[in-house]
């Protein structure tokens, strides 16, 4: 029954650990776009994932699979022509009643967002002349039809015709006319603040539940307390730092390269897991459980809020939103935080009575001490993966390993 139980609680980790890059896009995808201009010009700028947009121009296995940077910007210039014709259809612009026509400059670059490789389009589209600019936008990227993900979401922060805002397209609001939304609205079918939050809050929540690496962190931190107290003061210091850093870094005020973050984050799951580990064990020792709180004490606050830090710039890459100075955002980033905040809560709420559980019973040094250790492994191979020096090689040799 101790193995079953340990196998059962380990599962989970190690799916995380062996999950290709294609099967983690079975469940959605975000686009993101950026647009501006006014009467017949303007630019849109589009941030879409790398091997997703591959598969859906239909090209061969050798454009999808490339892991190196260097391989990826070459087959995104050796396909440039398909890909840009399938973005060009599938975002859309018109001015009044007239589509406008989109050309990329003819060239792209590759980025990063939350550790996977996205690629960057700008496109400039020539509208029709009209008495009264009426620019609309539409997006249709990578539909439910195409088999390859579902429900993707297009998040467009927009400045057109003295018009600005941000709005979350999907499959039952593809459009947006910039004409008829309030000033920073984020849903096209809502004028009302309860829409605004709705729409971002939901994309929140999506991301953390969908972020491994921020589960994994949550756990890792869970597995190191021994009561509620201390829930309750780590998870409150883990989200004071990264909403600041949130809200600073998308905003523009503070920007940190992915490189580093990115890596960062993923020891940070290894610091917490072997901080927990060890404590558990020290205060498991005989004549230790009256002063069981004090190791915990020393480490969990300043631990957890020094890479709660880190973790919002994470937050704030997903988002997508990092124009300095653009304060009529706040309300998006306010519910897209709230959205994360949520999420949190609903993993202690559902993870921490079970860890409470294991503490009362015989099984809870060998299954919470292998948990722990599980962390660590995939921990540790996510900082090798997503070190600059090492990860494309890592990647290169173990394609069937991704986080």
């Amino acid at each position: 029954m101790r193995r079953l139980l340990l196998l059962l609680l380990l599962a989970p980790l190690a799916g995380w650990l062996f999950t290709s890059p294609a099967v983690a896009h079975d469940a959605t995808s975000t686009a993101y776009a950026d647009v501006t201009g006014s009467g017949s010009d303007v630019r849109v700028v589009l941030d879409l994932e790398y091997d997703l947009l591959m598969k859906s121009a239909w090209l061969y296995a050798d454009a999808y699979r490339a892991t190196d940077r260097a391989e990826q910007e070459r087959q995104l210039g050796k396909n440039f022509e398909a890909v840009s014709t399938y973005v060009v259809e599938r975002f859309q612009v018109a001015n009044g009643d007239q589509r406008c026509v989109g050309r990329t400059d003819g060239t792209g670059s590759i980025t990063s967002r939350n550790d996977r490789a996205f690629v960057r389009l700008s496109i400039d589209y020539a509208c029709p002349t009209s008495s009264e600019a009426r620019h609309a936008f539409y997006s249709s990227l990578f539909p439910d039809e195409e088999n390859f993900v579902h429900s993707t979401k297009t998040v467009l922060t927009y400045d057109v015709d003295g018009h600005t805002g941000a709005v979350t397209l999907d499959p039952g609001n593809p459009q947006l006319d910039v004409t008829d939304a309030p000033e920073g609205s984020v849903t096209p079918s809502s004028s009302s603040r309860a829409g605004h939050l709705w729409e971002f809050g939901k994309l929140g929540a999506e991301h953390l539940r969908l972020g491994p690496d921020h589960l994994l962190f949550l756990l890792a931190l869970l597995l190191g307390v021994r009561g509620w107290r201390e829930v309750l003061l780590a998870a409150t210091a883990f989200t004071v730092a990264h909403s600041v850093t949130f809200a600073l870094g998308s905003l523009g005020l503070v920007t940190v390269s992915p490189a580093l973050v990115e890596p960062v984050i993923a020891l940070s799951i290894v610091v917490v897991a072997v901080l927990g580990l060890v404590s558990s064990r020290w205060s498991s020792q005989p004549g230790r459980q009256a002063e069981v709180s004090r190791p915990h004490s020393r480490w969990q606050l300043p631990v957890a809020f020094g890479f709660g830090l880190l973790h919002g710039l994470g937050f704030a890459s997903a988002l997508g939103i990092d124009e300095p100075g653009s304060w009529e955002l706040v309300w998006s980033l306010l519910a897209f935080n709230v959205g994360i905040e949520v999420a949190q809560v609903g993993l202690i709420l559902l993870a921490f009575p079970v860890i409470l559980a294991l503490r009362r019973t015989k099984l809870e040094r060998p299954v919470l001490t292998g948990m722990a250790v599980a962390v660590i492994l995939v921990g540790s191979f996510w900082v090798i993966q997503r070190l600059p020096v090492t990860g494309d090689h890592v990647a290169g040799a173990l394609p069937w390993l991704g986080a």
